[in-house]
């Protein structure tokens, strides 16, 4: 799409007028294959194809200029969770839209006791002969085996973290590969992360998602040494940038070498050791912010002996986030040093095409363009990880961002102080899930705030968890839990009110946010789900009565800044299944309320507060 065009959308968009309606596609393909025809379509869904689905470079924070996508069809199967790799296939699936999806073409749900099998065989690159081969799924729910031409390659248990894979010993470069994948999914009849999943899907309750979500590459680095990733930190006060290249094989002489990929950042070749912090100077440094998201690109090169082994591209921004008092000593949120209300929608983050999985890579960034078009400048992601090109949006519009940890087990109930005492191998899980999705964001400035538990559900030592988050990224702040069960931790004191607005007390060492209110429910007929059963907090009949709501919230907002209050989210972005209380249809196609009117009411949101 052009810019032109995305400009016209995006403006068709705000005016609450429907782009169109699209039909349902039917691609046959002589694979056997054609898209499944679900309840709700989007403007994306009739051009996704085996050919083009997803194939941007889908880690841009760490490219490199040899890669292979994989998306595109596979064989898939469905058998008893017991069962051993299928002799017969069921048919094709589209990857990476998850099977239930109509995306996938498949539209099948996978029981608890069942199994979800994938195949493809794919031809290693000649040019890649005399490297090391990696397979990279960038998500696949839940608990995987990959097998690569017979052998085992690895196992992995999580739904929303990165699998990477050394599979050279197993296929050579030249010749022909299989892959093969066991999934195995049991949704909310396990004790694993799964956000809003639900095997029933009802109300706050969305479709279960099984296997691969994200985009599948393969990728060659050098066989002698080549980077794993990157941890990069920002220093604002100081004026640098610390930078840590975690390297597998390292020679005693390797070093890292930095160099600018244009703009006015320069390096001068400073380097470093590998597995080493390195600090970067990042002299007169323009600050990322949402008015003014600047990022600095540059380049990573291991080398050995001056003779470069592998490179990386990739790009930071220089900006702090920190709870502080301002000038009437009312704590707040403060972006580089300053304060800054900020204010967004709870985002769930689900398609009506392709349920986890966006349509297409501009469709995940036209959510974010028509926040920012609304006057917003926050997201909270809501109990999910997304695709790292999200966050890079994110990164490139200047959205910040609040990361959920998506929930799992069980709930202790509304209003309850008491966490949680999970299963040993539950405990493990989160934590071992929680700390890979913090390791493989932690590097996108648009992320400002971890949210480990959201209201009580499966919330468990919340003081050591904490503590865990604080540990693997001190520079960033962690709202312990979000809504109901606080127990006096972390950087802030979140509160739900349902339809709100609302503050509480204000406290002597953390700042005072609300973390969800509103829900204010609009069903707009021809952009529904579903005709019947449609649910919101509650619920308006008209465009022009559900805006009159909306702006009376934010009327009463307002005061609340003043009062003390640093920040707030609104439910939520767009309408999801049956849930109707978004600012926009789940099919993208319409802004449910006046938005000349909401980008004037938020823009006084963000005006210097008085003290309480």
């Amino acid at each position: 799409m052009t810019e032109l065009t995305v400009i016209i959308s995006i403006s068709l968009l705000i005016t609450g007028l429907p782009l169109h309606q699209s039909a349902a596609a039917d691609q046959n393909t002589p694979g056997g294959w054609s898209q499944g025809k679900g309840p709700l379509t989007t403007r994306w869904t009739a051009k996704v194809t085996p050919e083009n689905a997803h194939r941007e470079y889908p880690r841009p924070q760490m490219m490199r200029d040899e890669w292979t996508n994989l998306n595109g069809l596979w064989d898939y199967a469905i058998t008893p969770a017991a069962a051993s790799k299928p002799q017969k296939w069921d048919g094709k699936i589209l990857v990476p839209f998850c099977v239930q999806s109509a995306l996938s073409g498949v539209m099948k749900t996978v029981g608890r006791d069942q199994r979800l099998w994938y195949r493809r065989s794919f031809e290693v690159p000649a040019a890649y002969q005399g490297k090391r081969l990696l397979l990279h799924f960038g998500a696949v729910d839940w608990d995987t085996t990959v097998w690569i031409n017979g052998t085992e390659a690895g196992k992995h248990q999580g739904g929303y973290d990165p699998i990477t894979l050394d599979i050279t010993d197993m296929a050579a470069a030249g010749t022909p590969a299989e892959v093969v994948l066991s999934v195995f999914d049991p949704t909310n009849g396990g004790t694993q992360p799964r956000g809003k999943q639900m095997e029933n899907p009802r109300g706050i309750w969305y479709s279960p998602v099984t296997g691969i979500w994200q985009t599948v590459w393969i990728e060659p680095v050098p066989k002698m040494a080549h980077i794993r990733s990157l941890k990069i930190i920002p220093d604002v006060d100081k004026g640098v940038v610390r930078i840590t290249a975690d390297v597998a094989g390292a020679a005693a002489s390797a070093k890292i070498v930095f160099s600018h990929d244009g703009g006015d950042l320069k390096l001068d070749g400073i380097s470093g050791n590998p597995n080493e912090e390195i600090l970067v100077p990042v002299k007169d440094a323009k600050l990322w912010s949402p008015d003014s998201p600047q990022l600095y690109h540059i380049k990573v090169v291991l080398q050995n002996a001056d003779a470069p082994l592998d490179t990386v591209m990739t790009y930071f921004a220089m900006r702090k986030i920190a709870v502080a008092k301002d000038g009437h000593g009312t704590h707040r949120l403060f972006l580089n040093n300053k304060p800054l209300f900020q204010y967004g929608p709870l985002d769930q983050g689900w398609w009506p095409d392709g349920l986890y999985t966006a349509p297409a890579d501009e469709a995940l960034r036209s959510d974010i363009e028509v926040l920012k078009k609304l006057g917003m400048n926050m997201i909270r992601k809501h109990v999910k990880v997304e695709p790292d090109r999200w966050y890079y949006h994110c990164d490139q519009l200047g959205m910040l961002v609040w990361q959920d940890m998506p929930s799992g087990d069980k709930n202790s109930g509304k209003g309850s102080a008491m966490d949680i005492t999970r299963t040993p191998e539950s405990a493990r899980q989160y934590e071992l899930e929680w700390t890979r999705i913090i390791t493989s964001l932690r590097n996108h400035p648009c992320i400002v705030m971890w949210v480990p538990f959201n209201e009580s559900w499966g919330q468990f030592d919340t003081p050591r968890i904490t503590e865990l988050t604080h540990h693997l990224d001190p520079s960033r702040l962690v709202d312990s839990a979000s809504g109901w069960s606080d127990h006096g931790t972390g950087d802030v004191q979140d509160i739900h009110r349902y339809p709100g607005p609302g503050i509480t007390a204000l406290e002597e060492k953390r700042a005072v946010v609300l973390g969800e209110f509103g829900g204010l429910g609009l069903p707009v007929p021809d952009h529904l789900w579903g005709s019947k059963k449609n649910w919101g907090y509650r619920s308006f009949k008209t465009r022009d009565e559900l805006t009159a709501a909306y702006l009376d919230l934010i009327a009463k907002l307002k005061p609340l800044v003043s009062q003390g209050l640093a920040a707030a989210v609104y439910t939520q972005t767009t309408d999801v299944e049956g849930e109707v209380n978004g600012l926009i249809t789940y099919d993208r196609e319409m802004i449910k309320m006046n938005a000349a009117q909401l980008q004037q009411a938020h823009k006084a949101l963000y005006q210097p507060a008085g003290g309480p």
